[in-house]
């Protein structure tokens, strides 16, 4: 079954062709990894699944929901597909955006007990789980200004999995960070494929 279908993806900005004719099937379960150089249109792709950029032509399905290109469809129908797709795909953005005057406990419980309606008790449980999980439960109650670029990323990790994602998609996860820390991250994303039943978890 395939969790993201996309067929002839165009998008351009300002004239300027970032994506064009692309096609690509991932499957449940799959592990598909985006390489290239700056600017070859790898977050552009990313933000296309995720409905944070409208594709100008072509087909994107996420999790069984279709986001129509520019002009074929607009206003409510598609805020009620961008709210279905959010619900079921995490994003974690290259500069993390943690809210900061928020902690980090605070960040991984707001998005389920508002989009939900988890009570704070249910979160706040799961919350500290998965910020264990992460590595960086000890760290529950600091600011994003207290924390190193690894453990931000780790907050936006557990942030994004608190939701139970079916798909979760990542913006140059290791950019920011040196050569220990890439390796601890990779490793980190392959254990997270257990959380949850992993093999659900593309």
């Amino acid at each position: 079954m395939l969790v993201i279908d996309i067929q002839g993806l165009n998008k351009a900005f300002a004239g300027r062709r970032v994506l064009q004719d692309i096609s690509l099937g991932i499957s449940r379960g799959e592990t598909v990894v985006l390489a290239g150089p700056s600017g070859a249109g790898k977050t552009t792709l990313l933000r296309c699944m995720n409905g944070l950029e409208t594709a100008d032509a072509g087909v994107v399905r996420v999790v069984g929901q279709e986001l129509a290109a520019a002009g074929t469809d607009g206003g409510r129908a598609r805020e009620r597909q961008l709210v279905s797709i959010r619900r079921r795909v995490g994003f974690v953005f290259q500069q993390w955006h943690l809210f900061a005057n928020l902690t980090v406990l605070a960040n991984v419980v707001e998005a389920p007990i508002h989009v939900h309606g988890a009570s704070r008790h249910d979160a706040t449980a799961r919350a500290r789980l998965l910020l264990d999980r992460v590595g960086i439960g000890h760290r529950a109650d600091a600011y994003p200004d207290e924390l190193s670029g690894g453990e931000q990323q780790r907050a936006a990790i557990a942030r994004a999995l608190v939701m139970k994602p079916e798909v979760l998609l990542l913006d140059e996860p290791t950019s920011a960070l040196d050569a220990e820390r890439v390796d601890d991250l990779l490793a980190l994303l392959r254990e997270l494929r257990s959380v949850d039943g992993g093999d659900n978890l593309t």
